[in-house]
């Protein structure tokens, strides 16, 4: 088995989850690749016992990865499609930082999982992303990768005042939101930003996305589910002549004369769902589904 490492940076606390699984997948002769930056981290604070393959990004992999392992938060989660991206490699999160709602294995947990996914006892679900492309290159011109897995938002910039966002939905006009902003989400972003705007959460398995206005001014404007096959079209004004746009987390500044074109990406990103986790189970233990006193 062949597998890929990927942190954003390394935590203290973390140190006996990652030393953990180093070594059980040094013990299963495991080939592992670790990213660079992450890798020379780990060597400030543990003692690599080996020497490690390195890669530094996309163009580094290919697909005789069998699996990627995130290690981290679900940041660092949003940070590993960049890498994997349309290789179809499998990802599994191992939750070094706090809600871990995509990381789903917790750092106690590590040596139960490793057994799982050695023995290949997991499924692997496939995750809808959104593509990104613009009236007049501005996004490549900002070298924003053009897709992201949990939402696509436009927001205000340098201002406290609103901004106007026409949509159209198939090039049928929708309305015009009067907010700080817009979100467009994918059944895996249903949990994050666009929860916390009072948008539903969508099952993952579900085709569809959901628009969700931020702080809309217009009271009768509610988040709409729509078929991820839609084709959506924004354009914003405002008083002044720049907004932004931002990508999961990955931003970039746009002028008002700038139309945003959002769709369903070609390809999926696949994460390992282990025997014992479930999208259910999630809700109910991180975001605390059940948990009244009278049940």
């Amino acid at each position: 088995m062949k597998i890929g490492i990927y942190g954003q940076y390394y935590k203290e606390d973390s140190k006996d989850c990652v030393t953990n699984l180093l070594n059980i997948l040094r013990k299963n002769n495991i080939e592992v690749h670790i990213e660079a930056n992450y890798l020379k981290q780990l060597g400030k604070f543990l003692k690599v016992e080996q020497t490690y393959e390195t890669f530094s990004g996309f163009e580094d992999l290919d697909d005789t990865f069998d699996v990627f392992l995130s290690v981290g938060g679900d940041g660092t989660m949003l940070s590993t499609v960049l890498y994997v991206r349309d290789l179809n490699i499998p990802i599994l999160g191992i939750n070094t930082g706090r809600l871990g709602f995509l990381a789903t294995v917790q750092k106690d947990d590590v040596e139960k999982a490793m057994e799982e996914l050695l023995e290949r006892k997991y499924e692997v679900e496939q995750r809808a992303l959104l593509q990104v492309s613009t009236s007049n290159g501005s996004i490549e011109d900002q070298t924003v990768v053009n897709f992201a897995l949990n939402e696509v938002t436009v927001v205000r910039k340098n201002t406290t005042s609103m901004i106007t966002i026409e949509t159209w939905l198939d090039d049928e006009y929708l309305t015009s939101y009067w907010a700080d902003g817009l979100i467009l989400a994918t059944p895996t972003g249903s949990t994050g930003y666009s929860l916390s705007c009072n948008g539903p959460v969508i099952a993952p398995s579900t085709d569809a996305f959901v628009l969700t206005p931020i702080a809309p001014h217009n009271l009768n404007a509610r988040p709409l589910v729509i078929p991820d096959k839609t084709k959506v079209k924004l354009r914003v004004s405002g008083r002044v002549d720049q907004y932004l746009i931002s990508l999961d987390s990955r931003i970039a500044t746009l002028r008002n004369d700038t139309e945003v074109f959002i769709e369903q990406a070609p390809f999926n990103i696949k994460l390992i769902q282990l025997k014992d986790e479930s999208f259910l189970k999630t809700l109910r233990q991180k975001l605390l589904w059940g948990e009244d006193r009278r049940n």
